[in-house]
């Protein structure tokens, strides 16, 4: 699956995504592009998820039309230290999720 981190979670937590082809908004060269548009790119590019931390990101953009999923990330911080008990369960959400779907991960 063709995850894509968005600009606020550590690169670092690219790793934990073993058997995923995982980029980070950064690499694609699109920091600081809103949310919109990012689902936009990230859709045009062929991934399959968008990994975020943005708990606005629901509220913002009608996730149901969209040709990816949307994993949200629930931790007290987005430093690694805080998400990487999180990977397993961010691993078994790649398993299942399909397009379209939002899933909390905490």
């Amino acid at each position: 699956m063709r995850v894509l981190l968005d600009e606020q979670l550590p690169r670092d937590l690219a790793r934990e995504l073993v058997g995923h082809d995982v980029s980070t908004v950064q690499a694609e060269g699109w920091a600081g592009v809103n949310n919109g548009e990012l689902l936009r790119r990230a859709e045009a590019y062929g991934f399959d998820v968008l990994l975020t931390a943005d708990q606005s990101l629901p509220f913002q953009q009608n996730l149901a039309r969209a040709r990816l999923a949307v994993i949200i990330l629930r931790a007290p911080t987005t430093k690694l230290e805080d998400l990487l008990p999180l990977a397993p369960r961010i691993l078994s959400a790649l398993r299942g999720i399909r397009p379209g779907q939002l899933q909390y991960v905490s």
